[in-house]
């Protein structure tokens, strides 16, 4: 069974920065995928950001230029850097790994951005 950690959530500013980590834990047989979900009160869970094996990077229309996921130092990790954060970013965010067409999820690290 996979575990899944996120970290580096927070409050910010508008304009002001995050990165978010994800690490996982457990027995990965194949990962297809890595990246990160969120959802906003009231609001269905929508896909952010995925790294994908042997493809590029799949973004949200509302992100791409201002976010980027990439793999991280550990095995199974993956990063969020979010750039030029607005209130519209306010959700929580899920990270969720892709192994052999199994999805694992964390339990999500909360982002605020103040106007």
């Amino acid at each position: 069974q996979v575990q899944l950690l996120e970290s580096g959530g927070g409050s910010v500013q508008t304009g002001e920065s995050l990165r978010l980590s994800c690490v996982a834990s457990g027995s990965v047989f194949f990962m297809n995928s890595m990246g990160w979900y969120r959802q906003a009160p009231g609001q269905q869970r929508e896909l952010v950001a995925i790294w994908r094996r042997d493809t590029s990077p799949r973004y949200a229309e509302s992100v791409r230029g201002r976010f980027t996921v990439s793999r991280g130092s550990a095995q199974y990790s993956v990063y969020l850097q979010m750039n030029s954060l607005t209130p519209e970013d306010t959700a929580v965010y899920y990270c969720t790994l892709d192994d052999a067409g199994h999805a694992s999820w964390g339990r999500g690290t909360q982002v605020t951005v103040s106007p």
